[in-house]
């Protein structure tokens, strides 16, 4: 535990839905290393034909830290931030090779394909769109971002397309 109150480590932090840059903007106003990877996409916008920058996780940041106390707390303490990603014996730190490679594959600004974070079975909301409020379950992946979501109602399935970006994943406590 001495060790790495003194060895300043990266770990990841779990935010609030889409407070991403809320929290990264808070860790720079309390001068704590934040490290929030963006990638460049197409807007989704019809009306625009722009690129923005979107965090690479969606959910997740990165902090570097000795986890003394104190910045342990102010960490914490952050607007967005839900937890520190960790087991049983508390935080769990990332590797910094892990967090460099990150660093140059952002800066390469090439397209990175990213893992998905549904897996059949799951249970999920849709937060964005017109099907906003709707708890299903995730069935599969359809390409170019889509997925369908099942709802079940009377003991029959109804399926609908969306578009992964608006599904969020729900907590264990619905499952």
């Amino acid at each position: 535990m001495q060790d790495r109150e003194k060895k300043r480590s990266w770990y990841v932090l779990h935010t609030k839905s889409r407070f991403e840059n809320v929290v990264d903007n808070g860790l720079t106003k309390k001068s704590i290393e934040g490290f929030l990877p963006r990638i460049k996409v197409r807007s989704r916008r019809k009306d625009r034909k722009l690129f923005i920058r979107v965090p690479l996780f969606s959910g997740y940041t990165f902090v570097k830290s000795d986890l003394s106390p104190h910045e342990h707390l102010e960490i914490l303490k952050t607007a967005g931030v839900v937890r520190i990603i960790g087991n049983n014996d508390g935080p769990v730190p990332v590797i910094e090779e892990a967090v460099e490679s990150l660093r140059i594959m952002v800066a390469a600004e090439e397209e990175v394909i990213t893992g998905t974070r549904f897996q059949k079975g799951d249970k999920v909301m849709i937060a964005c769109g017109p099907f906003t409020g709707i708890i299903g379950e995730f069935v599969q992946h359809r390409g170019k971002g889509r997925v369908i979501v099942n709802i079940e109602v009377l003991g029959q399935f109804a399926a609908i397309h969306v578009s992964e970006e608006d599904v969020e994943p729900l907590p264990k406590i619905y499952k």
